[in-house]
């Protein structure tokens, strides 16, 4: 029995919010293609280190749970707010509501996930999001 895409998206969205690093990774083919809308840099984000391309299942895994090391779980809210499909891509389109945690300063950010599934499995993930919203919430010297 094959997997609809939108039913291994849907899956994903659940696992995400169920908080399981681990089992959010199971639907993460190793070797995907892993993208975040950030300008590269050279030394790393300190600040955000969940930010930055990955490939593995293993880094799937680290990047759930690096989000939540650096955000007050309780202060967390997304909002889907519409699922594309269109064969083996889906984009999902919605705002998170965050509070991050080394400045307690709350954000809000737009977003749209482009991902791929390919034999149940989840083979692009590239995020477009607010990237100021999220930069500023974690800028430890902003006023």
């Amino acid at each position: 029995m094959s997997t609809s895409t939108r039913d291994v998206v849907q899956e994903l969205l659940r696992r995400i919010g169920d908080g399981d690093p681990e089992r959010i990774a199971e639907l993460y083919a190793d070797g995907a293609d892993w993208k975040l809308d950030w300008p590269e840099a050279e030394h790393g984000r300190p600040a955000t280190p969940w930010i930055r391309h990955r490939s593995t299942r293993a880094d799937a895994a680290d990047h759930y749970r690096r989000i939540g090391e650096f955000h007050v779980p309780e202060e967390v809210a997304t909002t889907v707010e519409r699922i594309l499909v269109d064969g083996d891509h889906a984009v999902v389109l919605g705002e998170i509501r965050q509070t991050a945690r080394p400045t307690g300063r709350p954000y809000r950010a737009r977003f749209a996930l482009h991902l791929t599934v390919e034999d149940g499995l989840v083979t692009r993930h590239h995020v477009y999001e607010d990237s100021l919203a999220v930069a500023q919430a974690f800028d430890a010297e902003r006023a």
